[in-house]
């Protein structure tokens, strides 16, 4: 099982417990997390293909295999939601929001706990 999709069912196992406990803004940090991993390992369309016409590829098939995620890349997507976080949190700060600022900074520190070690 590739790092990615241990990852992934970390991620998803913890999705399900927030959803179960009715953790609503964790739920959503999460499925963010998730979807931004399921982004990251899609393969760009063959030149000439238009998104409309990415259900179909031209050997007939309507599925592409995904790129495949090392351990670096997972920490590279993470430390992006974490810093798009905290740079949302120390302007929001500025703008006078301090409680605002609080729960983007505790989302940060909760992506934190997903960095491969």
């Amino acid at each position: 099982m590739s790092e990615a999709a241990r990852l992934r069912e970390r991620l998803r196992a913890d999705l399900k417990q927030a959803m179960q406990e009715r953790r609503r803004e964790e739920a959503n940090l999460l499925r963010t997390l998730v979807a931004a991993i399921d982004n990251a390992e899609a393969v760009p369309l063959p030149p000439g293909h238009k998104p409309a016409d990415s259900a179909r590829f031209a050997d007939g098939t309507a599925e592409a295999a995904r790129r495949v995620l090392d351990q670096e890349a997972l920490a590279a997507i993470l430390a992006g939601e974490i810093a798009s976080r905290r740079e949302a949190a120390a302007t929001i700060a500025a703008g006078g929001e301090a409680e605002r600022a609080a729960r983007l900074e505790a989302e940060a520190l909760f992506v934190a706990r997903y960095l491969p070690a």
